[in-house]
């Protein structure tokens, strides 16, 4: 049986190439860091609900990078630079200096923009790409006793979303499937409200069942240990962070 990674291995890779992305403030070492998350999503990717987060988070980066470079081409403070074209200008009162809607729109502050947003965007999609190669519920399990309500509260709002699109997905394809039309938003959030709430008392039903929260002490049956692949592949993320911040 192939052995699986430790929880934290992945987390700990990300987190230090988020880190790096944000310290370097990189393009190039963000588009890298990105490359090198879709490779390790593809190949490691688990089973459940989370495992398309990093899609989603793909996609919520690229809204975010489109947000702010309208952001920044349409309102911002100006740039002296090549002016690539010119928007119609706003004047805005004497109490607010030093911002402008409109005029020349320069190369500098369009791809100011574009490199914030991507560093960003960036930084979500490493989160997103951490929780689509690790169990939130065997994440669970090596968190410390001091901290372990604090982590099931983490671990149940990380899983809701990945959760909520699978629910929309899945109720979307069985009102398809008995009408032959795609369903309206109105028709899905009733059938996703009543999903919802099940599984949240089912939930409740269940961590009260077996006592949580009514003792201090963890006990684990199975504990999880790191192997020497774990700390090879966390050591390979940390230089690859040190490598972008020295460059």
């Amino acid at each position: 049986m192939k052995k699986s990674f430790h929880p934290l291995t992945f987390w700990s890779i990300f987190t230090a190439l988020a880190c790096g992305v944000v310290i370097s403030d990189s393009s190039i070492g963000a588009l890298l860091a990105l490359g090198g998350a879709t490779f390790i999503v593809f190949r490691y990717r688990g089973e459940g609900p989370w495992r398309n987060s990093f899609k989603w988070s793909l996609l919520a980066g690229l809204y975010l990078i489109a947000i702010r470079a309208f952001a920044g081409v349409v309102i911002g403070v100006p740039r002296v630079g090549e002016t690539i074209f010119t928007l119609p200008r706003i004047y805005l009162p004497s109490w607010m200096p030093g911002i402008r809607i409109g005029g020349p729109v320069t190369w500098e502050r369009l791809s100011f923009s574009l490199h914030e947003g991507l560093i960003i965007a960036t930084v979500i999609a490493l989160f997103g790409a951490a929780n689509s190669v690790t169990s939130p519920h065997k994440l669970l399990r090596v968190m410390p006793s001091r901290v372990y309500q604090l982590a099931v509260t983490l671990t149940i709002a990380t899983s809701v979303f990945p959760q909520l699109i699978s629910s929309i997905t899945r109720i979307r394809q069985a009102q398809y499937l008995r009408s032959g039309r795609k369903p309206r938003i109105a028709q899905v959030a009733i059938p996703l409200l009543e999903e919802s709430l099940g599984r949240a008392v089912a939930l409740a039903e269940s961590m009260e069942a077996k006592g949580f929260g009514q003792s201090k002490n963890q006990s684990r049956y199975r504990p999880i240990t790191y192997s020497n692949k774990d700390l090879l592949y966390i050591l390979v993320g940390v230089i690859s962070a040190s490598a972008m911040v020295a460059l």
